[in-house]
């Protein structure tokens, strides 16, 4: 198992930045890849970016990219997302996620895809 705490979530208005955190623990995933997603009320949830946790390669949804940032601490065992220039299309509940094995693949887009998931934190954006 492994265990995934999100914190860094809440109000800001139009234009601000919020920085998120997720701690992992448990079994190591040193051959995966970290996630973040999120979830609005009535949508599905949506990729937002992924690192894999190896090589540090990084990729963004379309919608994000340019904005947001992802990157980790391998030594804290902490996944990181620096949102920035936010926008109220950005308000949802903000998942990390780990998937263990990539198949050679960098990382998924496919929340089926990743293995365990924290409890989300929600991220407000004001207009």
């Amino acid at each position: 198992q492994v265990q995934l705490v999100e914190s860094g979530g809440g109000l800001v208005q139009a234009g601000g930045s919020l920085r998120l955190s997720c701690v992992a623990s448990g079994r190591t995933f040193s051959n995966g890849a970290m996630g973040w997603f999120r979830q609005a009320p009535g949508n599905e949830r949506e990729f937002v970016a992924a690192i894999n946790w190896s090589t540090g390669s990084a990729g963004y949804a379309a919608s994000v990219k340019g904005r947001f940032t992802i990157w980790r601490d391998k030594t804290k065992n902490t996944v990181y997302l620096q949102m920035n220039s936010l926008d109220p299309e950005d308000t949802a509940v903000y998942y990390c996620a780990v998937v263990r094995y990539l198949y050679g693949y960098a990382w998924f887009v496919e929340p089926k895809r990743y293995d365990y998931w924290g409890q989300g934190t929600q991220v407000t954006v004001s207009s």
